[in-house]
């Protein structure tokens, strides 16, 4: 029989003799949990399940418990969707076993990541379910909902303003009259579904502004804000790729994307420079042939690396990204990339000043699905003082929304949906 009987011990008097665990996070996410153990040191570890009831064993060598591995239990939330409860403590001289008890059998994966920015080393534990969500399955299920209760077509409920701030009112801007994007070509009045990726989240926090901003929770409330914008447009709907504050590496949010059938793909970030008096909107497109400036060579660097911070099992092999990548059909869908960025941007100029006034182009990895015009848009320099507090401002956070909402219906204005059957994107 296996012994899992362990020393379980207050937050009093651990002995200082071994490795010091000095953070523990804890990632909840319908798609997966995450809990993370950072250390000076790399952590040694052995994991290893067992059954009646479900448990995850998790046995770190040459650690000694701190309060950062004996908070991790009040760090589950009731609403967890695999994990129950954590104990830790000593199980032998030098050892100290977490254990996890499931809701369900999970599918765990354990890795580790070097030292990168404010982070030490990093043991990382994923707890997958058996059976992943099926991201179209659960979408037409809302819509289906939605129409079985009467709100098809009515009015979304807006995201309530995230801090107690004075709300400016609108700003009404006189344009001429748009065409209706869903006359004009057979298809136009099918369901057009726009994939809204809010970038960063969970373990990489993005850009940091000087008043303490973290991007990630900025670009998921103004992703959060145009979801509710398009749910409130006839025949178009709205998928959120990020629903809350955890990470999804950048090749799953193309495969996300590609299998709820999306029409469009925009990713909402707030860029930063080193210097404060960087500023502006900016708009981009993914580039075969290098990048448009220094400028967006550096950027699509950085926005690359999202995944050496968010952390991704590099063992794991994805022949969907492999896919992705070597798929011909990329050169038309940038050409409309391009069109849906220039629209976008013309939008974005009538709130706030625009960087370059012309779309770049870079190698972002996030841009990269063949058959989905994609763009990334930085709404603003996070790093500028006046931009930031601007980006907290729920009213800010309004009109970027409805900005970008404008430039998605300019587009379909000159580019109707072509007329297909929603079906699964199998890689």
């Amino acid at each position: 029989m296996l012994w899992l009987d362990v020393l379980f011990l207050t937050r009093s008097g651990f002995a200082q003799t071994g490795v010091q665990v000095t953070a523990s996070r804890v990632w909840p996410a319908r798609d997966y949990t995450r809990i993370t153990l950072e250390a000076r040191v790399p952590l040694q570890h052995n994991l290893f399940s067992v059954k009646d009831p479900e448990r995850l064993v998790l046995d770190l060598e040459g650690v000694e418990v701190t309060a950062a591995l004996t908070e991790l239990a009040d760090k589950i939330a009731a609403d967890d969707p695999y994990v129950k409860a954590v104990r830790v403590g000593r199980f032998k001289p030098g050892t100290v076993r977490v254990v996890l008890d499931l809701k369900a059998e999970v599918n765990p994966q354990a890795f580790t990541l070097a030292p990168i920015g404010d982070y030490g080393h990093r043991l990382v534990l994923d707890l997958y379910p058996l059976t992943p969500p099926d991201p179209l399955l659960a979408f037409l299920e809302k819509v289906e909902s939605q129409r079985g209760s009467g709100t098809e077509g009515t009015p979304a409920a807006r995201p309530a303003p995230e801090a107690a701030e004075t709300r400016q009112p609108a700003v009404t801007r006189d344009k001429p009259a748009r065409a209706d994007p869903r006359k004009g070509r057979a298809g136009a009045n099918r369901l057009v579904i726009v994939a809204v990726d809010a970038g960063h989240g969970g373990e990489d926090p993005g850009a940091r502004g000087r008043g303490g901003t973290y991007e990630k929770n900025v670009t998921l409330a103004i992703a959060r804000r145009l979801k509710a914008r398009i749910d409130q447009e006839p025949n178009m709907r709205a998928v959120l790729i990020r629903e809350g504050d955890y990470y999804i590496p950048l090749h799953m949010r193309v495969q996300k994307a590609r299998r709820v059938n999306a029409d469009l793909f925009v990713s909402v970030h707030a860029d930063a420079f080193i210097k404060p008096h960087a500023r502006g909107s900016s708009v981009f497109a993914l580039s075969e042939s290098g990048a448009t400036s220094v400028a967006a060579s550096w950027l699509a660097k950085r926005e690359n690396e999202a995944d050496l911070i968010g952390g991704v099992n590099l063992d794991v092999q994805d022949p969907y990204l492999k896919q992705t990548l070597l798929d011909l059909s990329q050169t038309a869908t940038i050409n409309d990339s391009l069109k849906l960025a220039k629209s976008v941007l013309a939008e974005l100029g009538e709130i706030n000043t625009l960087h370059k006034p012309h779309v770049e182009q870079a190698g972002f990895a996030v841009l990269k699905s063949p058959d989905i015009p994609s763009i990334l848009v930085e709404t603003a320099f996070i790093s500028n003082p006046q931009e930031e507090r601007r980006l907290r401002d729920p009213a800010y956070q309004d009109k970027m929304a409805d900005a970008i909402l404008a430039g998605i219906k300019r587009y379909f204005a000159k580019n109707p949906p072509l007329s297909r059957d929603r079906v699964v994107q199998n890689p």
